[in-house]
């Protein structure tokens, strides 16, 4: 009974990394959303730059098993966008304005993809607490 107590737990454990580490990710692609049309405060000037979030994996020793976490989160290097709009305040001398590398739709779609593995998490701790419910319910009888 002991074991399946650790059981539990390391699931729980696991899953609420996860759920940490999602959590993270979805804020990071709310605030490339939120920059997708920011330019520069200076002619000339770079934009927001994408942020990339990366993920890391260590041992939990209390667990006993390895979880995940928000690792660095990185700049995207790809190339900023680049529109003729010599009226706006932040053209360069040749009337161009940098926008940020930011594409709404990888945005998007990245960010469904960490909302599914969100809920796969929340799934998982739901189902051990419903089991663990049942294992008590089954010593009461």
């Amino acid at each position: 009974m002991a074991d399946d107590a650790g059981d539990f737990a390391r699931s729980m454990g696991i899953a609420t990394s996860g759920l940490r580490a999602q959590a993270g990710r979805m804020r990071v692609i709310s605030e490339n959303i939120a920059n997708v049309d920011s330019t520069a405060q200076t002619p000339g000037g770079d934009p927001y730059r994408r942020k990339v979030p990366t993920f890391t994996s260590a041992l939990d020793r209390t667990l006993d098993a390895r979880t995940v976490a928000l690792g660095r989160i990185k700049p995207d290097t790809s190339a900023f966008q680049l529109k003729y709009e010599p009226t706006n305040p932040a053209a360069d001398a040749n009337g161009n304005v940098k926008y940020p590398n930011v594409n709404s739709v990888i945005e998007m779609t990245d960010m469904r993809a960490a909302q599914r593995s969100y809920e796969a998490n929340l799934n998982v701790i739901s189902a051990t607490r419903r089991m663990i419910q049942r294992t008590l319910d089954i010593l009461k009888a």
